[in-house]
């Protein structure tokens, strides 16, 4: 691909393509979305996610002026709430006491946090493959869910995936490219964007694969009665 007349969202999207696909064909997910799993592996996901969006939106005030990440702080964009809504339904009133990250999910957690203290455009890269990624593919996460398990067409228990205050989602999406294609950042910190995105994904997927361990159809952990 000629990368100098290329805009900066398709580079980024198309290098981490093969990270992308991996985790959305991870054994988990690929149970999950079978239905081969319980709701319980569900609720696990989900703790998982409050982790990651925690650590991201715990920064948000802080980068909120900043040159480079600032455009990217959206509150429309914002899930720590309705997470905590979906698991005071899924787990009760005092989820908080039984909630615990994985060792995959800490580390993620964790580079988020230590980009948005230091890097604020390796923030940008989590930002990117998180809340893109739930906006588009999240929603056969939702649809499947509420087939699966119950759960009322975008209430309780999958708000996660609902983004209320995004009328249009792909005209929203288009928006939030052009603002990578307009980034504060020269060409060498362009590259380390990209390899930051594929370190998400990689994180991502390393969640997946520990979820994959503790909830394998065939192994003793919680599974479909």
């Amino acid at each position: 691909m000629d990368t100098l007349d290329t805009p900066f969202s398709t580079l980024i999207r198309v290098a981490s393509h093969e990270q992308h696909t991996e985790a959305e064909t991870s054994t988990f997910m690929s149970d999950l979305l079978g239905g081969r799993l319980a709701v319980d592996a569900f609720t696990r996901y989900t703790e998982q996610l409050w982790f990651v969006y925690r650590a991201l939106e715990d920064a948000a005030g802080t980068l909120r002026e900043d040159p480079v990440a600032g455009p990217f702080i959206q509150p429309e964009l914002f899930r720590t709430a309705e997470l905590e809504r979906d698991l005071r339904h899924l787990r009760g009133a005092d989820w908080r006491d039984g909630v615990q990250a994985l060792p995959a999910t800490a580390a993620y957690a964790a580079r988020v946090e230590e980009c948005a203290r230091t890097w604020p455009a390796g923030y940008v890269a989590h930002h990117y493959t998180r809340y893109l990624g739930d906006l588009s593919g999240g929603q056969i996460i939702r649809d499947k869910a509420e087939r699966t398990w119950g759960f009322e067409r975008k209430g309780d228990g999958v708000r996660f995936y609902v983004f209320e205050q995004i009328a249009n989602p792909a005209a929203f999406k288009r928006g939030y490219r052009e603002l990578l294609d307009q980034v504060k950042a020269n060409d060498l910190e362009k590259q380390r964007i990209i390899d930051e995105c594929k370190r998400a994904f990689d994180f991502n997927g390393a969640v997946f694969r520990e979820l994959g361990q503790a909830y394998a159809p065939d192994s003793r952990g919680p599974l479909i009665a």
